[in-house]
């Protein structure tokens, strides 16, 4: 019984979550996050902004453009479940950019 929890326990730990939830955030991006291993909301919220931005580097010239300035702040919101706070969020960026 304790083996079996133990798997669900893992099995839950490891579920990746849909990033492509944030704003900013696309299907290419995604895969380049979970290449280094950030695969849900709670570790892209841990994520400092400079190290996206490294990683976004690292991707090449076609990532260069993307601004991860906001995504761990929505990743956090999205990690909480707090699905009014996010969408609020996202409601005053462009391009997961806080606009002016």
């Amino acid at each position: 019984e304790a083996t079996r929890a133990a798997a669900v326990v893992e099995a839950i730990a490891v579920t990746p979550d849909d990033l492509t939830v944030i704003e900013g955030i696309g299907p290419k991006i995604a895969e380049l996050l979970a290449a280094d291993g950030i695969t849900t909301f709670a570790a892209l919220a841990a994520t400092p902004a400079d190290r996206l931005k490294e990683l976004l580097l690292a991707g090449g010239r076609r990532f260069a453009i993307a601004d991860p300035a906001t995504w761990s702040q929505q990743a956090a919101l999205a990690a909480s479940g707090d699905k009014a706070g996010l969408a609020a969020l996202q409601a005053s960026l462009k391009g997961g950019r806080k606009a002016n």
